[in-house]
């Protein structure tokens, strides 16, 4: 339990500088903030492949190609989306993707959903109008944008979900880094910004601190005490907001904090309640 928790925590915390780093990085177009991200964490998800000696290409193609595409696309919404709105907002919205990912579940993957998980899923809708409708740094461009990411990342759940186990989670991500790398590439062609200076290792923490967010994620989660842990995984939301306030300045009225502790609090409560 202890491990676990230490787990989640590191996670957490990686997880939130490599939002800061987004946001700070936020000049640079989607494109290229893509393909340093998914060029970092390719270092590690190639060289444990190679090292394990497990298939590259793995079983499933046109799934793994599948979800690498919907998995970049989220990525790169959400990156664009942090131009426009506050780095907390950004984060918390985004993490509206389970409730998705359920609503997609029920369609194509013929899961039952108990009536009060719709109960949950409306209180985090509730929370997305509070957190819109009273903050003034709200841009509805950015709004669909993070939107339009979640539910991208709902899809991502469900092609992992009929992947399986038939193919290792380290080549489903390797993938996924992949598919980034070539299309974070073409798109910087044509909307390319030099860095300077240290936003060179800037640009390639990005990759680091993703990969090692995942890592312990998943080690938390491989333990015997994932349903004490899970909630955990929200504290993210809470450092981003916490550091954008002193690192950019960001204001949070209260409503919209009220807003945001509602989508925690239903996403959580759905976790809950499914385990």
């Amino acid at each position: 339990m202890k491990k676990a928790i230490y787990f989640m925590l590191i996670s957490a915390v990686c997880f939130t500088a490599m939002n800061l780093l987004v946001k700070h990085l936020s000049h640079f177009g989607g494109g290229q903030l893509v393909f340093f991200r998914a060029f970092g964490s390719l270092f590690f998800t190639m060289s444990f492949l190679l090292w394990h000696k497990i298939p590259v290409f793995g079983n499933q193609k046109k799934l793994l190609v599948c979800r690498g595409l919907a998995g970049v696309t989220s990525m790169g919404l959400f990156f664009a989306s942090v131009h426009y709105l506050p780095i907390g907002s950004a984060v918390s919205l985004r993490y509206l993707s389970p409730v998705f990912a359920t609503i997609f579940a029920v369609f194509f993957l013929k899961e039952r959903v108990k009536p009060i998980q719709w109960i949950f899923f409306l209180m985090a809708f509730a929370g997305v109008l509070l957190i819109k409708g009273f903050d003034p740094n709200i841009n509805s461009f950015g709004l669909l944008l993070v939107l339009s990411s979640a539910v991208l990342s709902g899809v991502v759940y469900v092609l992992i979900n009929k992947i399986g186990n038939r193919d290792h989670p380290v080549v489903i991500v390797n993938y996924f880094m992949w598919i980034s790398v070539i299309v974070g590439g073409v798109l910087s062609v044509f909307y390319w910004t030099m860095p300077k200076g240290v936003e060179w290792f800037f640009l390639l923490s990005l990759g680091v601190f993703g990969y090692f967010g995942q890592l312990f994620m998943t080690k938390a989660f491989q333990s015997q005490a994932t349903n004490k842990v899970v909630s955990l995984k929200y504290l993210e939301v809470v450092l981003t907001m916490i550091t954008g306030v002193f690192w950019f300045a960001d204001a949070y009225p209260f409503l919209s904090l009220a807003g945001t502790l509602l989508v925690i609090v239903s996403l959580i409560l759905s976790v809950f309640y499914r385990r």
